[in-house]
């Protein structure tokens, strides 16, 4: 069988290494164009394209898919399934007819709930316990087919969205490959999405990852570990914006009814760190500017703090 890939992210990884595992014929994978990355914005190239040189795979990276000048090399391929995992860009409808069987996208969510760009940020944000993957039959509106197959996941409430997404890929990758062995059968019934039941996951911004230190130590910890590994949640400390990677909620929590944002005590890992409706916690991981990351523990010790110090205000715009 014939496939066209159309991925960027290191997440689509997984599910392209699993089509050439089941013998799948990747005749040619889209991505992304290299892109400035780091602090000298030297040109970088996606984790599928770099995958797809080491396999001598065909690679194509257009500015804009849907351009005209890319529609005759593109309807040339005559693929038998049109594969997208985190792609990027919404495709028009004369690529989606060009798959034989059928065009097939991998979303890491259980559709319709958190159609977009960031479905894993989102449902950990929202204190979602459970998530997963759903492959859908492609149309031009995002995210809105009718779904295929669908595999859900706990989520572990100590996960970050990076080492989530992690499982979800190879979840993701499993999924894919029943998904195309039941197209080619004729053994999977597409059924259309509730539209009733869909929420949105629009694009993480570096505004939405600042705290606030009145809302719940739930609410910040979820906050945190959707930020993480971007952008990263922040607050401001001495007028720097400090990042913090790693919280744990308190168990056991002693009631503290001080300022929210004020250090209550210091633990083996990390500080305790006042909250809304007298709850705590305990930030495990902080980040200075230009500094490597480091304990709160470490961090509290550098700054010489103590207990009773407010050392982070309320929701300051910076």
């Amino acid at each position: 069988m014939r496939v066209v890939f159309l991925g960027t992210p290191e997440f689509a990884v997984p599910a392209l290494q699993m089509l050439l595992e089941n013998h799948y014929e990747v005749c040619c994978v889209i991505t992304q164009p290299d892109r400035p990355s780091g602090r000298g914005q030297k040109s970088k190239p996606s984790p599928v394209k770099l995958f797809a040189q080491c396999h001598g795979i065909p690679i194509f990276q257009p500015e804009k898919i849907r351009a005209e000048e890319n529609r005759r090399f593109l309807t040339g391929l005559r693929p038998d399934f049109l594969v997208t995992v985190a792609y990027g860009q919404i495709l028009p409808g004369w690529l989606l007819e060009t798959a034989r069987i059928a065009p097939v996208n991998v979303h890491a969510s259980l559709l319709p709930r958190y159609r977009g760009a960031a479905p894993i940020s989102w449902a950990i944000m929202n204190g979602d316990e459970i998530t997963g993957v759903t492959t859908m039959w492609m149309e031009e509106s995002l995210d809105a087919g009718p779904i295929l197959l669908q595999q859900e996941l706990p989520i572990h409430p100590e996960k970050t969205a990076g080492e989530l997404a992690e499982d979800l890929a190879h979840i993701g990758a499993d999924l894919l490959v029943r998904t195309l062995e039941g197209l080619g059968e004729g053994t999977i019934v597409p059924i259309q999405q509730d539209e009733k039941q869909a929420t949105w996951a629009p694009p993480i911004t570096k505004e939405i990852a600042k705290i606030c230190w009145s809302r719940p130590a739930m609410a910040i910890h979820n906050l945190i570990r959707a930020m993480n590994p971007w952008p990263g949640a922040y607050t401001v400390f001495r007028g720097e914006r400090l990042q913090i990677w790693r919280s744990s909620l308190v168990k056991d929590e002693v009631a503290y009814n001080d300022d929210p944002g004020t250090l209550v005590d210091i633990s083996r890992e990390g500080i305790m760190v006042q909250c809304g409706d007298q709850t705590v916690l305990e930030v495990v991981e902080v980040q200075q500017p230009g500094r490597r990351k480091i304990s709160g523990r470490e961090f509290a010790n550098g700054m010489r703090l103590q207990p009773g110090n407010l050392i982070f205000s309320g929701c300051l715009d910076t």
